[in-house]
């Protein structure tokens, strides 16, 4: 970087003086959890893709991708996005907003929850137009920001498109076999899950490993754990209940071979008043 670069860049705005919100909210009780079940259910996996921990996941955060008055206009919100190579905290302090001019590494994947008929998500159009057009998210995350991947989900269809960028433009995934979409860099793929998650049972997006098997979340986590210490718990029991039949079987045996004996003591001695000796009788 030039001199004249370094000075240039010493006057944009950080993430510290940009706003944090646009003063929007999330839009129903699903996209919260929604949010949650990605994050809980990926952080394994890219704690071993990272162990240096330097990985950011950003849930409803402005991205600002280009300096505008207000500075909102210049910024989109994905409801979910990750960013490897990057820290969570941004010089030890926590990040308001992720601001594209001080970063070098764009997001890998940014998700967005469709809430109305899906056409913001999928709005191509460019501020190039003349006409001081507002651009469309998808164009931002496309053509501004170069955004890897795109998924854009839709709980009310049970859908999900996701979109890969190849040069210059998005082309849209096919699903495998599974009705999935793999995300190669992670090694994972993303699908849609029919079930129960905090208490609300809907067709979910969420992540599956390359074998086929779901990503649990750190909830499911444990409730499996606790599952499998029950499942331990059990069989201990069942071990240490086997082990004391066993043990009251040998203790059986020892008193009837004990009364076995007895009861032939006591013919021995009986034989013997008559005057028989019982070991000729054995011979």
């Amino acid at each position: 970087m030039t001199l004249a670069q370094s000075q240039i860049d010493l006057t944009l705005p950080n993430h510290k003086q940009l706003p944090e919100s646009d003063g929007t909210f999330v839009k129903n009780f699903q996209e919260h959890p929604q949010s949650l079940l990605l994050t809980s259910s990926i952080v394994p996996v890219l704690d071993a893709l990272h162990p240096d921990g330097q990985y950011a996941i950003g849930q409803d955060c402005g991205i600002y991708w280009r300096l505008t008055d207000p500075p909102e206009r210049g910024a989109e919100a994905p409801d979910w996005f990750y960013v490897p190579g990057v820290s969570p905290l941004l010089n030890g302090e926590r990040r308001r907003s992720y601001v594209m001019w001080k970063e070098i590494i764009a997001p890998l994947i940014a998700i967005e929850f469709v809430s109305g008929d899906g056409s913001e998500e999928r709005d191509a159009t460019s501020p190039l137009t003349g006409n001081n057009a507002k651009a469309g998210k998808f164009w931002v995350y496309e053509q501004a920001i170069r955004i890897p991947f795109y998924a854009i989900y839709e709980v009310e269809k049970a859908s999900v498109e996701v979109y890969e960028l190849f040069g210059n433009r998005y082309r849209r995934s096919q699903p495998n076999a599974q009705g999935r979409y793999p995300v190669a860099n992670l090694g994972i793929e993303l699908g849609i899950w029919q079930g129960t998650y905090l208490n609300q049972t809907f067709p979910w997006l969420r992540w599956w490993d390359r074998n086929g098997n779901l990503l649990l979340a750190g909830e499911e986590r444990a409730e499996l754990e606790k599952e499998r210490a029950e499942q331990e718990r059990e069989r201990a029991e069942q071990e240490r209940e086997r082990a004391e039949l066993e043990r009251e079987r040998a203790e059986l045996e020892r008193e009837r071979a004990e009364l076995e004996r007895e009861r032939a003591e006591r013919l021995a001695t009986k034989l013997r008043e008559l005057g028989v000796d019982p070991d000729q009788l054995a011979d």
